[in-house]
């Protein structure tokens, strides 16, 4: 065959295989010129390395579920969704602790080796190996009775010191989620509550974080798994939305309270709040009888004993969108100086028109 031929052959070879590559990688049905969508991966908060804590312990072994059930169901479902998470939370119940820290003596982690039945292999083959830890205020192991850490210590000891220690997280994490809280942390309780407390304290030290609180049954003294799990289950779907947009700011905090659904209600859409100045439990204190040295502590309910400071008095309040069945969203910043610039404007403005337009439904 005559050289010319060899090479127009060759030529027309070449260019056939470089049209059957063209067509592999670029074709789609109907639109054989068009380059495909990249694939979103199957798991939406794939990769993300989440520092998740709580102000109600790890323990999560009282019958009212008020001691940290929340948290367990919070990290399942953010595995499920992909997410690498380290839980390091207060040892002991912390509720009320608001973002105080310990000022003296010594940190000690215990590590949480069997998790509560049915929670037993929700994290399994993450990056980390998700551990569980409880922090006391010791400088020997965490006994039954040790002090606690503070919710607050809780995030500034893993972000500063605990993380790069224990997960090897030396850039990291990427988001700090606290909850789920047993019991709504909305309007006058929110300055007490340590699930809120310990939000701020991540965005204090230039890490994102989103508080979960959900509401227990009419007494606020139990509070339903049914709760926990949709609240957990909506939350992951939050967080990937808002991943998904770009949302996660150390400018402010956000908080996202959830009703009650444990007799079969549904939650209502999601909306964007103010935190109120009115209350819904408050702090009673009670002289006991026969001394008049010592007073009791207990809380009153709104719901059962009316008062005026019950009235809530701000437009678009998170108590008064939660009470009515929706999921109150209300961002919190951690700048208490009356009347100062607000900073981060647009991406306040991006998170409303996400809660507003774009979160997912229940």
């Amino acid at each position: 065959m005559p050289t010319t031929s060899r090479s127009l052959l060759a030529t027309a070879a070449a260019t056939a295989v470089i049209a059957t590559l063209a067509t592999a990688a670029y074709a789609l049905p109907g639109a054989a010129t068009e380059r495909p969508h990249p694939t979103r991966p199957t798991k939406p908060l794939a990769g993300l390395r989440v520092l998740l804590s709580n102000d109600d312990s790890m323990r999560a072994a009282k019958a009212s579920h008020a001691d940290g059930l929340g948290l367990y169901e919070m990290r399942k479902a953010l595995c499920a969704a992909g997410a690498d998470v380290v839980v390091m939370a207060p040892w002991q119940v912390q509720s009320g602790k608001g973002t105080a820290v310990t000022n003296g003596g010594a940190l000690t982690l215990a590590r949480r080796t069997h998790m509560p039945a049915g929670y037993e292999n929700d994290c399994a083959g993450t990056p980390s190996g998700s551990p569980v830890y409880g922090v006391c205020l010791s400088d020997d192991a965490c006994g039954a009775d040790t002090p606690s850490a503070t919710p607050a210590d809780t995030v500034k000891f893993a972000l500063r010191t605990g993380l790069a220690a224990k997960a090897g997280w030396t850039d990291g994490p990427d988001l700090v989620v606290t909850g789920i809280n047993s019991g709504p942390n909305v309007s006058a309780q929110v300055n007490d509550s340590g699930t809120v407390g310990a939000a701020v304290a991540a965005i204090e030290d230039g890490v994102p974080a989103v508080a979960f609180s959900s509401s227990g049954d009419s007494t606020q003294t139990y509070f339903p798994l049914a709760n926990y799990r949709a609240h957990a289950e909506f939350g992951a779907r939050f967080l990937a939305g808002m991943r998904e947009r770009s949302l996660f700011t150390d400018e402010f905090a956000v908080k996202v309270d959830y009703p009650d659904v444990s007799e079969g209600q549904r939650a209502k859409a999601p909306r964007w709040t103010g935190i109120g100045h009115g209350k819904v439990v408050w702090h009673d204190y009670a002289a006991r009888r026969g001394s008049d040295k010592t007073f009791d502590i207990a809380f009153g309910i709104c719901a059962n004993e009316p008062s005026d400071f019950c009235t809530e008095t701000v437009r678009s309040a998170d108590s008064t969108a939660l009470l009515s069945g929706h999921i109150a969203v209300a961002p919190v910043t951690a700048d208490r100086t009356y009347g100062v610039t607000i900073h981060g404007r647009k991406e306040l403005r991006k998170l409303k028109h996400y809660v507003e337009r774009n979160a997912p439904r229940p």
